[in-house]
């Protein structure tokens, strides 16, 4: 088994950290920059930053906050929201972003992930999946775009092959059911996933307890495990996490 990652998210809103349920009644959990750099020093892996307003609101993602955070970040972290275009993309990644994260365009175009991976490699390019099971099918999951606000036809699973096939390096999977209900991660979707295709998933959505990212990793076979209400809050510390996986077995970077 490959060393699993643990990866806190940071939802931004007006430059500040908010978190909420199933993308709802969001509330605030502090400065994006200051709780980046926590994170980085005590052993996150990596970190997300996903300005979730930026699509809703047709602006660009906030290229400031990157530069900020990659002066106070030593760790690899990922930028999203609201990027459309290969030149944003490429300022993003000039800012100090290792990675970027693309849901809504790349949904509207695919060919935006052949066009970035192409120019900056598939390991920059990271496909953001915000999902929902389907009330009619249980066992299918449905995209959703715009933040989660607008729902597609588009069969989760199907999508995420297709990415690959595009260019795409990684999945950022979230469960919209799920989200910050701190009740666990979907596993079926997570596995679903993982399991058709060849590039990592990061499994999003549902962390509540210290086994629910191990059952994230061993029942859901994801890559690695985004959380946010658990660290935000002061629930558990990275070390904690890392301690207790290790612990079960799961190799990580203690």
């Amino acid at each position: 088994m490959l060393t699993k990652r643990i990866i806190p998210c940071l939802d931004v809103k007006d430059n500040r950290v908010v978190k909420g349920v199933k993308f709802l009644n969001l509330r605030d959990a502090g400065d994006p920059v200051e709780l980046g750099a926590r994170y980085s020093d005590t052993g996150a892996d990596e970190l997300v930053f996903l300005d979730i307003t930026a699509t809703i609101r047709s602006r660009k993602t906030i290229v400031e906050l990157a530069e900020k955070v990659a002066e106070n970040v030593f760790i690899p972290f990922t930028v999203g929201g609201g990027i459309q275009t290969v030149e944003q993309i490429d300022q993003l990644l000039r800012s100090g972003a290792e990675k970027v994260s693309v849901n809504t365009a790349a949904v509207e175009n695919p060919l935006l992930i052949t066009e970035a991976a192409q120019r900056f490699g598939n390991q920059c390019v990271v496909l953001a999946i915000d999902a929902r099971r389907s009330k009619q099918q249980t066992h299918k999951w449905l995209v959703c775009v715009k933040a989660g606000t607008e729902p597609t036809d588009i069969d989760v699973v199907e999508w995420a092959v297709k990415a690959e096939g595009l260019g795409a390096g990684e999945i950022l999977l979230t469960s919209m059911d799920a989200d910050g209900t701190r009740a666990g991660f979907d596993n079926e979707l997570n596995r679903a996933v993982s399991e058709a295709v060849n590039i990592p998933v990061i499994a999003s959505g549902g962390a509540g307890t210290l086994e629910h990212l191990y059952d994230a990793i061993v029942d859901g076979a994801a890559d690695a495990v985004l959380m946010a209400s658990i660290t935000h809050f002061a629930d558990y510390t990275i070390k904690q996490m890392k301690q207790y996986l290790s612990r079960r077995g799961i190799p990580v970077n203690l």
